[in-house]
């Protein structure tokens, strides 16, 4: 059985990330998403709303399975039977990261093979950080995510 993961934060999950999963959905027949508890990222949602809002999101998609993650991806995921990591790419100024990270991956784990994939160019200027200043300056962000992110990110950033 082709295997891969795809790990982030998805702090929230866009559709941009929506639609990486369904194109790594296709290539392989079980695709987890693997949401990253430790980061340097400051986060607005907690881990088990990340994985929450995730599930949901992809629910639809029949060999996605969403599950926390810590420590080095390439440790977790080679404990799991896992050896390609999908990376998305979603403009020209993520390649630097991404390629360095892939490389990093490479020389930690030489077996484990990065893939990266593009998401639909509709989507390739959406990142999870720039809906959350939308959403933090009172935008609308309902085209950036699905419905219940988008009422996720109103309920957590009403101040009491």
């Amino acid at each position: 059985m082709k295997q891969a993961v795809y790990a982030g934060t998805f702090d929230p999950v866009t559709f941009g990330h929506l639609d990486v999963a369904a194109r790594a959905a296709q290539v392989f027949d079980r695709l987890t998403i693997a949401v990253a508890q430790d980061t340097g990222k400051k986060l607005m949602f907690r881990l088990a709303e990340r994985v929450d809002l995730a599930r949901g999101c992809m629910a639809h998609l029949q060999n996605v399975e969403v599950t926390p993650f810590s420590g080095l991806l390439v440790d977790w995921a080679r404990s799991r039977g896992i050896y390609t990591l999908i990376r998305g790419l979603r403009a020209f100024s993520d390649f630097e990261y991404e390629f360095q990270m892939a490389l990093t991956n490479r020389k930690l784990a030489p077996d484990i093979e990065t893939m990266f994939l593009m998401p639909n160019e509709e989507f390739s200027y959406i990142s999870s950080s720039m809906v959350r200043e939308i959403a933090a300056l009172g935008g609308a962000v309902e085209q950036f995510v699905p419905a219940p992110v988008a009422a996720a990110l109103k309920k957590k950033l009403i101040v009491p």
